[in-house]
This record gives structure tokens, C-alpha cells and sequence, in this order.
């Protein structure tokens, strides 16, 4: 199993996986995750890496039917600029490949901020870890095991 499934079970969280066949010339992980489980956008979320403009690496997690505001990201993180993280980077910092980057059970844990659209959702689904593998689970949950911040950093 995953590392991400691995840290859920040693919390003794309640989580369900749903796998589905992934297919390597989508170019949307999130929204191919959804569509294959029939799942809303608004309740699967992405796990995006960015770097701040004093170096640091963050996780931000947002639904896959929005766009992370940077912005909005970096005043979360008291910073002034934001900008993705390169995907290698993202990789080596995670260690998990992209399209399969879970917020959980990654090889560095990094400040996370978690879009607060998810207060209104009893479960959301974010990567197992590989690519076509979800976990859903409580946003409680997710928040309490990633250290995650809510902030809006959805951007419609």
C-alpha cells in the first residue's frame, strides 16, 4: 500500500479507496479521478506544491473544479508572491510521482493550507498516493493530519 494509506492507518482514520484505470493521456488527473468515480468536482481535490518567494515550499490542496489563487496562498503563508513548484521538484520534495501526489505520507512534511470550501463537505477525496488510487475521508481529518490551514484559495 501507499505511504498516504499507510499514515491513515496508523491514525486509525476512517477512509474508503476507490481505484479507478487511469489513463496516461489525460491531461487532468483530478478531473479524470472524478469523472472515472462519478464523484463532483467540487469534492475532489488536488495537491499542489508552490514555492514562496522566501524559499520555502508549501502544499496547498483545492478543489479540482478551481484554480489555486497564488495570491491568496501566499498571504496564508505570510509571504508576498507565490508560484507552482516545479513538477520535479514537487516530486523529490514529495515522493510521489505527479498526478499520484497525495498530501499525505509524503517524504517532507511542508506548511499545508487546506481551501476552506471544505467546511461544507462531510468527505472530499484527494490522491492515494498513485495515479488512479483516491482516498476519502473527513476535511477534518485531512486538516488534522497534514497540519493543514483553511484559507479560500479557490479561484473560480
Amino acid at each position: 500500500m501507499t505511504p498516504a494509506v499507510k499514515v491513515l492507518e496508523k491514525a486509525g482514520v476512517a477512509f474508503t479507496l476507490a481505484e479507478y484505470d487511469h489513463d496516461p493521456r489525460s491531461p487532468a488527473y483530478g478531473e479524470e479521478a472524478a469523472r472515472a468515480l462519478g464523484l463532483s468536482p467540487d469534492a475532489v481535490f488536488k495537491t499542489l506544491l508552490a514555492r514562496l518567494d522566501d524559499g520555502r515550499l508549501v502544499m496547498a490542496m483545492v478543489p479540482v473544479s478551481a484554480q489555486l489563487d497564488l495570491k491568496a496562498l501566499a498571504r496564508a503563508a505570510g509571504s508576498r508572491k507565490a508560484s507552482l513548484a516545479d513538477p520535479a521538484e514537487a516530486e523529490r520534495a514529495t515522493g510521489y510521482v505527479v498526478g499520484g501526489i497525495s498530501p499525505l505520507g509524503q517524504r517532507k512534511r511542508l506548511p499545508a493550507f487546506l481551501d476552506a470550501g471544505a467546511e461544507r463537505l462531510t468527505t472530499l477525496h484527494v490522491s492515494g498516493g498513485r495515479r488512479g488510487l483516491e482516498i476519502c475521508l473527513a476535511p477534518d481529518d485531512l486538516a488534522r493530519l497534514t497540519g493543514a490551514r483553511l484559507a479560500a484559495l479557490a479561484r473560480r
